[in-house]
């Protein structure tokens, strides 16, 4: 596996499958020195992990996390990891998309794509823009070779998600927004009815009582186009814009009621 050394106390954040069941880690730098390792913070759902070294002193790099919210389809980017244990590589690609979901790996279902080869071994490794900042987290791959190799299809959890994912391992608890609304995606069919041209948007099936979502006045039927400014595609987005949001922050919804387009603000609960 791969990690990014994010403090320079000695955080290095990786995937928790790269971690989850192990007796023993060991952290390798690219100069060749080594510690063991603790896990002190993991959160399966997000498939995420906080690993503890102790530089005895010594000096370390760190990454800076950059906003991944600003990543845009065609920019270069690096990944940088471990594919293979061949040691620290480092390949070149474009941002493929920028809002995956349903590659189904984890409760984010939410990745950045990328053409950069990433193999087995990358999972934890850094998405790196042009301006050196990690934009996401290298963890999964679609391969149709029988060794599991790279085709051009790798998948990062977005910085912005692994940010939320670093407050709640300083808090020691993981605490994501919430807005008490569930929902379903567009058909064809619903998205004519609503005087939509393609089915995208998150149609709302269900509000909780006392939820921030009927507080501000969401209702069943109501379509969800955005948030913030950001086209919701299907309920995987409109998680993932919430949960990358920190609790009691206040988004606007944009919602289609009755054909009739709305502004809706919300303040965001755990």
């Amino acid at each position: 596996g791969s990690g990014v050394i994010v403090d320079a106390g000695g955080l290095v954040i990786t995937n928790n499958h790269v971690v989850q069941g192990a007796d023993e880690i060991v952290v390798a730098l690219a100069d060749k020195r080594e510690y063991p390792a603790k896990v002190v913070f993991a959160e399966p759902r997000l498939d995420l992990a906080l690993l503890k070294i102790d530089p005895r002193g010594a000096p370390l790099p760190t990454a800076t996390i950059g906003d991944s919210d600003r990543a845009q389809v065609g920019d270069l980017v690096l990944a940088i990891g471990n594919p293979f244990g061949v040691g620290q590589t480092v390949t070149q690609g474009i941002v493929s998309a920028t809002a995956r979901t349903g590659i189904g790996v984890s409760d984010a279902q939410f990745f950045i794509q990328t053409d950069a080869a990433i193999n087995q071994g990358n999972s934890g490794g850094a998405l790196v823009n042009m301006n050196g900042e990690v934009i996401g987290i290298n963890s999964v791959i679609l391969s149709g070779n029988e060794g599991g190799g790279s085709i051009g299809l790798g998948f990062a959890i977005p910085s912005n998600m692994v940010k939320i994912f670093m407050r709640g391992a300083s808090s020691g608890r993981m605490v994501t927004a919430w807005i008490g609304a569930e929902g379903e995606p567009l058909t064809g069919e619903t998205a004519s009815a609503a005087g939509l041209a393609t089915p995208s948007g998150m149609l709302v099936t269900g509000v909780s009582p006392g939820s921030p979502a009927a507080k501000a006045g969401l209702r069943a039927g109501d379509i969800v186009e955005a948030v913030d400014g950001k086209p919701v595609s299907d309920p995987s987005s409109m998680r993932y814009f919430i949960a990358s949001q920190p609790v009691g922050d206040q988004v606007m919804l944009t919602v289609l009621r009755n054909r009739e387009a709305m502004q809706i603000p919300l303040t965001l609960a755990a």
